[in-house]
């Protein structure tokens, strides 16, 4: 069934990412005990508050002695944070400049082997060629430019036309009717005398 469904791809895991993970999961516990110990603060605060009502001041200020050690743990718990969070800052730029290093590594790679296909040489030969070529044609642009003159010109030019007339132009139809054979009208009156003939014939054999 695991074929049918193929193999779930993993990712790799490297000793830099665990690093990142380890330092990230030990500020959240620093943040965990920063904030259980300012709701401890507090308390103890209301507690002197109380104790001071009650003229208890020996036992409040003992309290505020606990307090103020508490906030110096709570001092050097913020710092710890802050460096932890620096050092994340710093690994994961680390993993960013290593990846910007790999593309720049993959892309020299590329740019040297196009160099070994086209080298300096080669293009420099194929752009004189192309200028050659270039030079060439202007060359023979100017000798046919010069060796014809003004009456040349004119005859290319009406040659020019009359091919272009020739293409478009086509003989108009005619719109008259076209004249009847001689022939034709010879036997139309001898066809016209042979129907009473032919029609009395008829008639007799009838009878």
């Amino acid at each position: 069934m695991g074929n049918l469904f193929g193999k779930k791809k993993q990712t790799r895991v490297t000793e830099h990412d665990k690093a990142i993970l380890q330092l990230k999961q030990q500020r959240d516990k620093l943040r965990q005990y920063q904030k259980r110990l300012n709701l401890h603060l507090d308390k103890e605060r209301l507690l002197a508050k109380q104790l001071l009502k009650e003229g208890k001041k020996d036992k409040a200020l003992l309290l505020l002695k606990k307090k103020r050690y508490q906030d110096q743990l709570l001092d050097k718990t913020e710092n710890q944070i802050s460096n932890l969070e620096r050092m994340v800052q710093d690994l994961e730029f680390a993993q960013i400049e290593r990846k910007v290093i790999d593309g720049l590594k993959v892309g020299n790679e590329c740019l040297k082997k196009m160099h070994e296909v086209m080298s300096v040489e080669e293009v420099e030969r194929i752009m004189d060629e192309t200028q050659d070529a270039i030079e060439y044609q202007r060359q023979i642009d100017e000798m046919l430019t010069g060796s014809l003159s003004q009456e040349d010109e004119d005859a290319v030019l009406a040659e020019l036309e009359a091919i272009t007339q020739a293409d478009v132009e086509l003989p108009e139809v005619p719109s008259d009717e076209l004249p009847e054979a001689p022939e034709a009208r010879k036997e139309k009156p001898e066809r016209e005398r042979e129907r009473p003939r032919k029609k009395a014939e008829r008639e007799v054999l009838a009878v």
